[in-house]
């Protein structure tokens, strides 16, 4: 026996000196030896280029500044602001300091009552906001709400029947998707084919609480939907969106308040699974983004394909590049590192050019909705975490 096994040593030595390094190679991690490739993706659209549609729109609310971001893409796609409907006299002035001496309206009424504005975009307290809509629709308009737009599945069965009836668009600002560059580019490559078919989608989204800067609505999930409605939005459209699903369900979900005693309603930690006709999902959501990291959140998204994957480091990359838009992506021949700042946000234009043409390409209708569906679905059918102290 001893013989034996030392017959095999020296037979195993001299069979790796006769093979060629090449064969012995894919033993290794593969890729390990490999540079990654850094680029910079290209804009996609001319960044000079002028928008080909006008519309004049109004804004409704401002009880969150999500409407910031949303006032400029319409204005970027040729929107015209015709004026302003809003309590807050501290909102009111910051939102002129950004865009100037817009008229203020006495009323809604004002607003909704004349046939020269063609859009409304609000972000009144969440409960209000699919109300509004139907009533913006009703008059005629086209209406952009903040996300979450619909926060129980009987608003969203009003909007619907709405939508149904009057023609209208009722669009929903997922900025996180539709404003943010690395997920814009993300959009072009899973299109192109890049990673093959999509598989599933994984959103992380940690988000920074800042106790003493919110209102009073902020903790109650009556207004504002609970964790999954809310947030979880935003991961349920990408989630629609790049597995192309039009029909998904939620496989379980679940939700918990394990750090805000004090706040007996609130939630600050949510995650869910779904499933779609395009491919399968997970989203985790909640409120525990430390101090230390510097930005509000270390969102993250991960795209499984059949031939590679996806990953995104949307607003910081803690292993440090600087900024922003990281995107990474890694298939059959090599791994790349794209620098997305170039790119352009193409939803203002498109957006505004649906409202003339009455057409759907900055956001489908139905994808838009089937999101909003999927995380209130969710969110009745939640699990309620309970962590021992």
């Amino acid at each position: 026996m001893k013989q034996r096994i030392g017959m095999d040593r020296v037979n195993r030595r001299l069979f790796l000196k006769a093979v060629p390094p090449a064969v012995l190679a894919p033993a290794l991690p593969d890729g390990a030896s490999r540079p990654i490739l850094h680029e910079r993706a290209g804009p996609g659209r001319n960044p000079d280029e002028k928008p080909n549609q006008t519309i004049r729109f109004a804004v409704i609310g401002l009880d969150h500044y999500h409407i910031m971001g949303m006032t400029a893409a319409i204005q970027r796609g040729g929107g015209q602001l015709v004026s302003l409907y809003a309590t807050d006299p501290k909102a009111i002035a910051d939102f002129r300091k950004r865009f100037g001496d817009v008229k203020l309206a006495r009323s809604e009424d004002e607003i909704l009552e004349d046939k020269s504005i063609q859009l409304v975009a609000a972000a009144p307290i969440p409960d209000q906001r699919a109300p509004l809509g139907i009533r913006v629709m009703r008059h005629g308009k086209d209406y952009l709400s903040d996300k979450p737009a619909i926060i129980t599945l009987e608003q969203l069965v009003e909007v619907r029947k709405t939508i149904r009836e009057t023609g209208r668009i009722f669009a929903i600002m997922y900025s996180e998707r539709l404003e943010v560059k690395a997920a814009v580019k993300a959009g072009e490559l899973v299109k192109a084919g890049a990673i093959g078919r999509v598989v599933q989608t994984v959103n992380l989204a940690p988000h920074k609480v800042n106790d003493i800067t919110r209102p009073a609505w902020f903790w109650d999930p009556a207004r504002y939907g609970g964790i999954l409605c809310d947030i979880g939005s935003h991961q349920a459209d990408q989630f629609v969106y790049y597995t192309g699903s039009t029909a998904a369900e939620v496989t379980a979900s679940q939700i918990a308040n394990v750090n805000h005693p004090d706040k007996p309603k609130f939630q600050d930690f949510g995650d869910m699974m779904v499933h779609g006709n395009g491919g399968a999902g997970y989203i985790r959501v909640d409120w525990f983004t430390p101090n230390g990291l510097g930005i509000w959140g270390d969102g993250r998204l991960f795209i499984l394909g059949t031939e590679g994957y996806i990953e995104l480091r949307k607003y910081i990359d803690i292993a440090g590049h600087k900024g922003g838009n990281h995107l990474f992506i890694v298939d059959q021949k090599q791994t790349r590192y794209m620098d997305c700042d170039d790119v352009v946000l193409p939803f203002g234009p498109q957006f505004v050019s649906d409202i003339v043409n009455r057409t759907h390409v900055a956001q489908d209708q139905e994808q838009a909705l089937l999101a909003t569906e999927l995380v209130l679905k969710a969110q009745k059918n939640a699990n309620r975490l309970e962590f021992s102290t």
